[in-house]
């Protein structure tokens, strides 16, 4: 787990469970970790009411794909897979992980509502909890110093979690190193594959959004705030110039 202190990882990821860092954003964090930033996962329960494999089997598959990722995890109780509610008590708790964590950038689930009701409440929940983080005078988090992030991420696990009120920033993960260490991260999922081709079916939307620009593979975020640029060579391409 990383330590706290002001140079704390690049990237704090929040899942509800266990496997929604992985389908959602995955490959994001292959790409980061693999240019040698920091990834850090918070794992908001442990898939108790998921059709397919226990919690501890469940668990195990996240510390796998986590390790695959190369990133750190940890779980986060909030009352357990289909039972997340955006209440002050949990929106602390995660603050006080941001606080702990101290990350430059966080991604969470979006927002949508047509979509499983536990990544719209820890999308919520998350949001909410990035402020509250830079709040020094909440007496709950007081045993830990106040954190600014600079940036809030959400993912979308699905199509139908894409936000269509706001334009995205597609990540390109197109290498190939990346795409392999994806894959088997979601690959390590192996209870929710029995069903579902889940895998390949974020290939093949990290394909489709690869081919609104011009790559073969690309990843949505969408940011919760206006993104600040101290100067417009540091923005890449728009994704009709290829």
């Amino acid at each position: 787990m990383p330590k706290s202190s002001p140079d704390g990882p690049l990237l704090l990821a929040f899942g509800a469970h266990p496997d929604d860092i992985e389908f959602g954003c995955g490959a994001v964090i292959a790409r980061e970790t693999q240019a040698g930033h920091a990834a850090h996962f918070v794992v908001c329960s442990r898939g108790e009411s998921g059709t397919h494999g226990t919690p501890a089997k469940r668990t195990r598959e996240a510390e796998k794909a986590a390790k695959l990722l190369g990133a750190s995890i940890e779980f986060a109780e909030l009352g357990g897979d289909a039972h997340l509610e955006p209440t002050v008590a949990h929106t602390l708790q995660l603050a006080a992980i941001i606080r702990r964590v101290r990350p430059r950038l966080v991604l969470a689930p979006t927002i949508v509502e047509n979509q499983h009701p536990d990544h719209v409440a820890l999308g919520r929940m998350v949001r909410d909890a990035a402020r509250l983080a830079r709040y020094g005078g909440v007496a709950e988090l007081k045993a830990l110093s106040p954190h600014a992030i600079g940036q809030l991420w959400f993912y979308a696990v699905s199509f139908d979690a894409e936000p269509a009120d706001r334009s995205s920033v597609l990540m390109d993960v197109s290498a190939p190193t990346v795409v392999a260490a994806w894959t088997a991260a979601m690959r390590a999922h192996a209870s929710q594959a029995k069903t579902r081709r889940y895998v390949e079916q974020q290939l093949r939307r990290a394909q489709l959004h690869g081919g609104r620009c011009g790559v073969s593979h690309a990843v949505p975020l969408f940011p919760n705030d206006a993104v600040v640029c101290e100067s417009l060579a540091t923005f890449g391409r728009a994704a009709r110039q290829f």
